[in-house]
């Protein structure tokens, strides 16, 4: 007898699913794409006339079965960390042994289940006691609690969920609040804010239509905000 899926488990396991390839995350993240293929894959290396291998960054979901270097939006959003640490000014090296000690700690080694703070030189994770309020605890300080305010970083363009503390959705700096990138829509492609409509439908749009603004408004029910927006993002991942 035939047994629908479960929407909810559907819903859990389409942001652990490859959707965006290399080249994508490339223009989405602003990394290159050889950097990009070394964080997922790892590379290889001559020391010493003896060949070293360097794992990748970030540890890939189990359920992905696809070619490495498609990404999962779990696996986006730790790029998107890992980019904004790197930014930051701190290593890579450093960057690995937090994961390492964040998934002791969490039994998780990804930026994307908690979020993650930065003063400039630490990296520091909130956590979430019974009884302390909110607690950070600096990773690679030995595991030292503290109380201290830390601004934090990209709080205002990651959306996580209130149930599980996992990122929901990501809206790029670039699109004004009006462009996001849902799992749940439109396949995780960037896409206008409660529109369902692809940037890059609109932008092929507004290039065959010679840049008639009234016109695709009209027939794509946008406001010129909404347009302007995806115009705009489009056009930075094309420069």
């Amino acid at each position: 007898m035939f047994t629908a899926p479960d929407p909810q488990l559907y819903q859990e396991e389409i942001f652990y699913r490859p959707l965006y390839f290399s080249a994508e995350i490339s223009r989405f993240v602003k990394i290159s794409q050889p950097r990009v293929h070394r964080w997922l894959e790892g590379y290889q290396y001559f020391y010493q006339s003896e060949v070293k291998k360097q794992p990748p960054l970030i540890t890939k979901n189990a359920k992905e079965v696809f070619h490495p270097t498609y990404a999962s939006f779990y696996d986006l959003i730790d790029l998107l960390f890992i980019k904004h640490f790197l930014d930051y000014g701190i290593s890579l090296q450093k960057l690995r042994k937090a994961l390492a000690e964040a998934e002791e700690i969490l039994g998780t080694p990804h930026f994307v289940h908690q979020s993650f703070f930065t003063d400039g030189s630490k990296i520091c994770l909130l956590i979430k006691e019974k009884g302390k309020g909110d607690c950070i605890l600096e990773l690679l300080s030995g595991g030292q609690w503290v109380i201290k305010e830390l601004i934090q970083q990209l709080a205002h363009q990651i959306d996580f969920d209130k149930v599980t503390n996992l990122a929901r959705r990501w809206f790029p700096p670039e699109g004004n609040q009006l462009i996001v990138l849902d799992p749940l829509v439109c396949f995780g492609k960037p896409a206008i804010f409660n529109k369902g409509i692809t940037t890059e439908n609109v932008y092929d749009l507004y290039i065959a239509e010679q840049g008639n603004k009234s016109r695709i408004c009209k027939w794509l029910r946008l406001d010129e905000k909404e347009l302007d927006a995806a115009i705009n993002f489009e056009s930075r991942l094309v420069a």
